[in-house]
């Protein structure tokens, strides 16, 4: 074989327990991650253990199932940091918490939606136990809005049906509840150029989110602010909302975006 293209085999099959792990909806057996990985029980096992004592893979005490561990997380979300937007957008956090003085959040949409990449607090901090890695709901949060409106309704409505039937059975009539509904507040979003939420996620919290662009018009992150209703104007065009989808603007122009672009 070319020395150029050698590798270690056992590295390559190792890696299918993990990307198994990855596609997966939720924490597996062992029997159902072998067989998502193609090989058997045994086989799996023998290197879920080397994952584990290495931190990519972590197996619940309490039923034995086994997940992405932690140390997965940080490789996901150093790969994540360091595509051009994020990094791009990190570096202007600080002036923008300046300016905006209410805690800034970045979002790239993730194999499982909208997830938190980056998270910085003002000087008004607030209880808001969101952490690197999180995942947002589509309907409750700002930031799954935003992605909702501007990603292909291909892409979201495999989140956005099952969140609509939760919050019916739920009877959250802070939510929109049909698919009707869900495609009108979509719309106001995309007319109004970013997404909010009041009182929905978490309560007393209101929050917005505004698209950042690349240079095909494409939706590669949400720039999220989140503050307490007594400081924090939700209004659309407000304090808080005009600076930031300026900046969200600017970013897009900056990634090479232009207005005749499709953000549809």
């Amino acid at each position: 074989m070319d020395k150029e293209r050698a590798g270690i085999q056992s590295v390559e099959v190792g890696f299918t327990l993990i990307e198994a792990l990855a596609q997966a909806s939720g924490p597996l057996m062992l029997k159902d991650v072998a067989a998502a990985a193609g090989m058997s029980a045994a086989k799996a096992h023998r290197y879920l253990v080397s994952f584990q004592r290495i931190g990519m893979v972590s197996q619940d005490a309490r039923n034995s199932r086994y997940d992405l561990g932690p140390a997965a997380l940080k490789v996901g979300l150093t790969a994540l940091t360091r595509i051009d937007p994020v990094r791009l957008a990190r570096e202007r956090i600080p002036e923008l918490i300046d300016n905006l003085r209410h805690t800034l959040a970045i979002a790239v949409w993730g194999n499982h939606g909208p997830t938190i990449v980056h998270w910085e607090e003002s000087t008004q901090s607030i209880t808001a136990n969101l952490r690197l890695g999180d995942v947002m709901p589509m309907l409750a949060s700002a930031t799954g809005r935003c992605f909702g409106a501007w990603l292909p309704r291909e892409v979201t409505s495999p989140l956005l049906e099952p969140e609509i039937e939760r919050a019916r059975k739920a009877k959250r009539l802070d939510l929109p509840l049909s698919r009707d509904a869900v495609t009108a507040m979509l719309t106001e979003v995309r007319e109004r150029g970013a997404a909010r939420v009041v009182d929905s996620m978490l309560p007393g919290i209101a929050a917005i989110c505004a698209p950042v662009f690349d240079a095909s018009g494409h939706i590669v992150l949400g720039l999220m602010t989140l503050g307490s209703l007594a400081t924090f104007d939700y209004e659309y065009g407000g304090a808080i909302d005009a600076p930031l989808q300026a900046a969200a603007l600017q970013l897009s122009s900056d990634l090479g975006w232009r207005a005749t672009a499709s953000a549809e």
